[in-house]
């Protein structure tokens, strides 16, 4: 099934809920690392993605020839996401915009919990699904922490109201500059079913965040 590809981002974009959520992620994760460290003085980040390479957007990161898209499921909420090579398995809850028209994010206080954007597409649904989570939060490393160490072809499954589960395996693992973020590239549309993962990473400064977003392109290759 052929799809159309996001026009790849050559300026800054910031208007609409998408790109302000990614930053406000990057802003509200790593808490707990103001606070936090080991005896020598360092603290614990989130692993940065291999294929973490700059410019990362001249052309769309999940666009191989090769790949084989299944048709798209019927749209229904997601319940639950589970990445086994990483080592998560967390529940969802639908995220939408707040009164600034900014994309919501996770509870901090909850380190085991994933949104996706409910006025968005669901996962398996044709289209481009969005999902976020924090990296870390004041307690510890939090559900998203190892997302930078998923490698192509690496599976995600999500489960969704209707008892189906989209099965999404992984094209790339990328981190954008949250003060440059590539919104056509990330948030794009797609005539095939997509999902996008999104948490914080890169440099970290206690006054400002993580200065980056680490963002793992998917594409739906089967459900049960």
């Amino acid at each position: 099934m052929g799809r159309t590809e996001p026009r790849p981002a050559h300026r800054k974009r910031r208007s609409g809920p998408f790109a302000a959520g990614a930053t406000a992620l990057a802003l509200v994760a790593g808490l707990w690392l103001v606070q936090h460290g080991t005896g020598d003085g360092t603290v614990e980040r989130p692993p940065a993605p291999v294929s973490d390479v700059a410019p990362a957007r001249a052309r769309v990161p999940n666009d191989a020839g090769h790949r084989v898209d299944v048709a798209p499921m019927s749209a229904s909420a997601a319940t639950r996401i589970k990445i086994p090579s990483i080592g998560v398995n967390a529940p969802m809850s639908p995220l939408g915009t707040g009164p600034d028209h900014r994309l919501a994010t996770p509870p901090v206080g909850n380190k085991n919990l994933v949104g996706w954007y409910r006025d968005g597409v669901a996962p398996g649904a044709r289209g481009n699904a969005i999902t976020v989570g924090h990296a870390d939060t004041r307690s510890g490393p939090a559900v998203f922490f190892k997302l930078g160490l998923l490698r192509v072809g690496d599976r995600i499954e999500v489960q969704r109201r209707d008892r189906h589960t989209a099965v999404f395996s992984v094209d790339a693992v990328r981190s954008y500059p949250k003060d440059d973020f590539p919104d056509d590239v990330v948030y794009g549309p797609t005539d095939a079913a997509e999902l996008r993962v999104i948490t914080c990473g890169g440099r970290y400064d206690k006054h400002t965040g993580y200065a980056a977003n680490v963002v793992v392109f998917a594409h739906l290759t089967g459900s049960r």
